[in-house]
């Protein structure tokens, strides 16, 4: 599951948060960070093999950019990856992006727990195609990166943050910007 913020938003908490949770749940997660192009995050999927690929959009941006990480996961090859996310997205636009190939999008308030349901959903059968086509194009899964001390999810600072220190569990993960 690749987790990442495109465009220039700069607000990470509720990605980082739901990185946290689909870790917490049990599925292997890449949190990408915040300020990433479309590219950035295909380029991660393909690398990293994903079967979801989540984006976090609090810009308005994303009647854009969804449908270019669309885009771009069909020119790799790769357009059976889920594509979902949330932010701040109004019902007509959600509709219009299901409608361009986008899964089920989350607005603000919704619990975490709704979005790992709805990728447990997914039917083994299409998760099985996704992983046996993700063998086969690319080889062998990528050793894991490691795991970040502050958050505990594998991101780019990978033990880097300065925030490491933090006393309790729920602040480290909360201070990661992942980037």
């Amino acid at each position: 599951f690749v987790v990442g913020k495109p465009g220039l938003d700069g607000h990470s908490n509720g990605a980082e948060q739901i990185a946290v949770r689909a870790r917490d749940a049990g599925m292997q997660v890449v949190y990408e960070g915040i300020r990433l192009t479309p590219e950035e995050i295909v380029a991660a999927a393909q690398k990293q093999k994903a079967h979801v690929v989540g984006l976090s959009i609090l810009s308005g941006a994303h009647m854009t950019l969804f449908p270019r990480v669309k885009t771009l996961l069909a020119e790799q090859g790769r357009d059976e990856i889920l594509l979902t996310g949330g932010g701040i997205i109004s019902k007509e636009d959600m509709e219009a992006l299901k409608a361009q190939g986008a899964g089920e999008l989350f607005g603000p308030g919704t619990s975490t727990q709704d979005l790992i349901d709805y990728i447990r959903s997914l039917s083994r059968s299409r998760l099985s195609r996704v992983a046996k086509r993700s063998a086969a194009s690319n080889g062998p899964r990528p050793k894991a990166a490691s795991t970040s001390r502050c958050c505990r999810v594998r991101c780019r600072r990978a033990g880097r943050c300065s925030r490491a220190a933090a006393s309790s569990r729920s602040s480290r993960i909360a201070s990661c910007s992942g980037s």
